[in-house]
């Protein structure tokens, strides 16, 4: 993070938006780069959690009956999503630092949308697996992308806000379409001869094009190579680039050997990649509170709607949009990730512990409430990311290849783990899923202070190694001094004898 020496100076209002007290040429390229980036990133992402939630979703709805689903066979739908999406995000994220982000993430969306809507032909388990993959491989290539591409343009103070109203539309996404699903069920549900549960892909494909198509107009690119136009001046490109040389993240530079093993050689991996992974795991419970409801329903007695079923959990989502907005002011204002991480971690440790020790009917309200606090924690992907964004900014390569594997590797787990912990035919209860979960907290804190203490260890040691340097320079001059008193008689032959037979020593003059 950035030196705190500069808070006496910082205006009040630079806490609550922190583009309030720079100058007037930053703010305005600020307002423009925060309206293009920002608002494409968001809205993308909120379409890609429409997309990404939509089969839970219409799996409840009548899809489960209607293409005679089975046992665990929503977790295998979900597998298929996850393999495709772990494969496409480092190759897509390395090369993302060579193309224009403009032009490769909107493609990729469009593909994504496009085979979103095919979802609702599918007419057997074999098709969705195939489909699942291949909106998977497209939707890889827009997370870890989004964020490289923020922590390319935004400073220490700002990254962390940046970063996670960005991510607060991962929850927004799940909360449209638990509405979207909703309104499809019981305004479309039949028309054209398609079930409520096919017009929802379908409409979900028909939202995200759009979106797709802006991307094109407003994405920004690196500022190496963003190019004039209607939004920004070379004057203001230029902003973003200086603004980067003052905090020292370095532009693209040519892969050399050298450069890729330095991926592998620094801790920054082996801590940031655990930590995120152990994050992305952490949210397990979420899920359950859909089935939970849903169990309430038995043959002749029916206690909640499917509107009610896929209405009732967004509170989950809600919690989570309020905490995340709230984690990344503290982190900006602090300067400091670790901080939420230690209190998110620690509220949804214990909330899964109450899940896995409480009976599931006997309070009920109880449940409900901690239901909703199962996302706290989900928040944290911006700060996490942005502090990867922070601590390899000297190595641009190394930089996207750190967020692209923190992604990457979290589902890699996500892949497999869900079916070993909370297997759908074990759901609601999922007692070891529960306990699972708490455990994955705490592994999550101990990450993240063991990242904190090797950042400040490294932080330590250049303070030192610049401390030895500017010694070491002093005493060089100081040997240059001296060296020139000693040998400048020699080399002048410094005493001269005047026809009067008076000796003269000419003045000594030091090297400039």
């Amino acid at each position: 993070m950035s030196s705190k020496k500069s808070d006496s100076r910082r205006s009040w209002s630079s806490y609550l938006w922190d583009t309030w007290d720079k100058p007037e040429d930053e703010r305005r390229f600020l307002f423009k780069l925060d309206a293009c980036l920002l608002t494409y990133a968001a809205l993308s992402y909120f379409s890609k959690y429409l997309d990404q939630q939509n089969v839970t979703n219409a799996y409840v709805s009548g899809m489960q009956e209607d293409l005679g689903l089975h046992g665990n066979q929503l977790n295998y739908i979900t597998t298929a999503w996850t393999c495709g999406y772990v494969l496409g995000q480092i190759p897509s994220n390395m090369l993302i630092t060579r193309i224009r982000p403009s032009l490769w993430i909107p493609t990729m969306e469009v593909i994504w949308s496009v085979l979103t809507m095919v979802l609702a032909s599918a007419k057997n388990f074999e098709t969705l697996i195939v489909v699942r993959f291949l909106v998977g491989l497209a939707e890889s290539t827009f997370y870890p992308a989004i964020q490289y591409v923020i922590g390319s343009w935004y400073k220490g103070d700002e990254l962390g806000k940046r970063a996670c109203i960005f991510h607060t539309a991962s929850a927004l996404g799940p909360m449209f379409s638990g509405f979207l699903q909703t309104g499809a069920y019981n305004g479309l549900n039949g028309v054209c001869g398609l079930a409520g549960w096919k017009w929802l892909f379908i409409i979900d494909g028909i939202i995200t094009v759009p979106i797709a198509l802006l991307g094109y107009l407003i994405m920004p690119d690196l500022p190496t190579n963003t190019r004039p136009s209607i939004f920004y001046t070379q004057e203001q490109i230029n902003i973003g680039k200086r603004r980067m040389v003052e905090i020292g993240r370095k532009p693209p530079a040519p892969f050399t050997r050298k450069k890729i093993l330095g991926f592998f050689t620094t801790w920054h991996i082996y801590t940031l990649v655990p930590l995120y992974i152990l994050f992305n795991n952490g949210t397990g419970p979420t899920n359950s509170m859909i089935f939970w409801l849903k169990s309430f329903n038995t043959p002749g007695n029916q206690v909640y709607t499917v509107g009610q079923i896929n209405t009732y959990p967004l509170g989950i989502q809600a919690v989570q949009v309020i905490t995340t907005l709230i984690y990344a002011w503290w982190s900006d204002i602090v300067r400091a990730r670790w901080p939420p991480m230690l209190f998110a971690g620690t509220w949804s440790m214990v909330t899964a512990i109450v899940l896995a020790a409480t009976p599931l009917y006997e309070h009920v309200t109880r449940r409900w409430v901690f239901y909703y606090f199962t996302s706290v924690q989900g928040g944290l992907s911006g700060l996490i990311l942005a502090w990867a964004n922070e601590l390899n900014g000297h190595d641009n390569e190394k930089r996207s290849f750190v967020v692209a594997s923190c992604n990457m590797f979290a589902y890699v787990v996500q892949a497999w783990l869900p079916i070993l912990i909370f297997p759908q035919v074990e759901q609601p209860r999922v007692f070891k899923g529960n306990v699972t979960t708490a455990g994955i907290n705490f592994g999550m804190m101990s990450f993240a202070m063991a990242t904190l203490y090797l950042s400040r260890r490294d932080q330590r040691r250049d303070k030192e190694r610049r401390a030895t340097a500017s010694d070491v320079d002093e005493d060089a001059l100081e040997d240059i001094v001296l060296a020139d008193e000693t040998d400048y008689p020699k080399k002048t032959n410094s005493k001269l004898t005047t026809p009067g037979g008076v000796t003269v020593v000419p003045a000594l003059t030091l090297p400039a």
